[in-house]
């Protein structure tokens, strides 16, 4: 019986958390526009073509928040993520109104990151020894544990903003890695996991009707952070603790499409002689949109992507022999596709820009010139 019970509160969770966003979204549109935080297309890595407005990740944070307060579990961890999220949320939307330094933006980030670490004692501490030469089954991060663990939270944070460049993309991938933790906590018997992602499943669900193609609000920075600081810290919660191979193997398919995204940018930025956090329009998004597809198949695409990974996940933590076997297909699979997304669309792309670059030269205005060469870097 108290297993129904349980899941009578998980589903409770999930659909008040999906209604209150649903109902919060309007008025959030409408204060989006009083205060001015609107996202105007002013370069080629915006592929919307009129004024939009942003912080829906306000109504996805206050669906939340009152169905978690209502049927979580709140103990001094969970609160302390829960404070940490305020900050991001509050740091996110005055990057929507008035767009923060990047800099300034990290130094956040790490002061949230650090109080659910620092005071409520959520660290990675642990992983499972792969070395085959010792007899310690466990590798012990001891005095590293503190930065180790701040460097992954704030690591997806700005991994899951990252991804946010298509309608429907950020929150349709925060939900799938959502849904994908909720099935791997009710698996391992996680109840207080299972609640908190229901809730945050809920919220985005309930979010999305605004924010698929055509968009009618953007979540903003205030969303996508906000996403990336739960996912991050619950991944800890939920999944690090165990201590087994898959300890690091789950999260990190769970949250794999952000994860190779993020790293990508790095070392593609990085190896320009660019800063990592300059921006561009390389991502993975971009690729697809640039290999012909429109935003709707591209979300699709990534969306099966991140549904497959996080399948992938779940199996790791019900199956038993074949969870090497699946383990070592999916991260093939994503990388041959990664591969494919990169390296695929600079070929599919040559004969259309050589086609742009001939009209500019003859039938175009010069007067189109230079956005079609204007730098993505601001």
């Amino acid at each position: 019986m108290s297993e129904y019970i349980v899941i009578g509160v998980v589903v409770a969770a999930f659909i008040a958390a999906g209604v209150l966003s649903y109902l919060f979204t309007p008025p959030v549109k409408r204060f989006a526009q009083k205060i001015g935080a609107i996202d105007v297309p002013k370069d080629n890595r915006r592929m919307h073509k009129e004024p939009i407005p942003r912080l829906g990740g306000l109504a996805i944070f206050g669906g939340f928040l009152c169905s978690i307060l209502v049927f979580g579990q709140l103990d001094q961890t969970m609160l302390c993520v829960l404070l940490g999220a305020s900050i991001i949320v509050a740091l996110g939307i005055f990057d929507d109104v008035l767009a923060l330094g990047a800099k300034l933006k990290f130094v956040v980030q790490i002061i949230a990151a650090a109080i659910p670490v620092c005071v409520g004692d959520l660290q990675i501490k642990l992983f499972t020894n792969l070395n085959p030469f010792s007899d310690a089954p466990y590798f012990h991060l001891g005095i590293f544990a503190i930065p180790v663990t701040i460097i992954w939270i704030v690591g997806i944070t700005n991994a899951v903003n990252l991804i946010d460049g298509l309608d429907g993309l950020a929150v349709g991938v925060s939900s799938i890695a959502a849904i994908t933790m909720l099935a791997v906590a009710l698996l391992t018997g996680n109840m207080a996991i299972a609640i908190t992602m229901a809730a945050l499943a809920g919220s985005c669900i309930g979010f999305m009707p605004y924010n698929l193609n055509p968009a009618k609000i953007f979540m903003g920075d205030t969303g996508s952070t906000f996403l990336g600081y739960m996912l991050a810290t619950v991944s800890i919660m939920g999944l690090f603790k165990f201590y087994a191979v898959i300890s690091f193997a789950v999260p990190f398919l769970i949250l794999g499409l952000p994860i190779f995204d993020t790293a990508n940018a790095i070392i593609r930025r990085v190896a320009s002689g660019r800063s990592p956090m300059s921006p561009d329009r390389g991502h993975v998004h971009h690729k697809l949109i640039d290999m012909g597809f429109n935003q709707k198949q591209a979300v699709a695409i990534l969306y099966a992507i991140s549904a497959t990974l996080g399948l992938t996940a779940v199996v790791l933590t019900s199956s038993g022999e074949v969870k090497a076997i699946v383990l070592l297909l999916a991260v093939l699979a994503a990388i041959l596709v990664g591969a494919c997304i990169i390296y695929g669309a600079e070929h599919w792309g040559k004969h259309p820009h050589a086609e742009q670059d001939t009209h500019a030269k003859t039938d175009v205005p010069a007067q189109n010139s230079p956005q079609e060469e204007k730098n993505d870097d601001e």
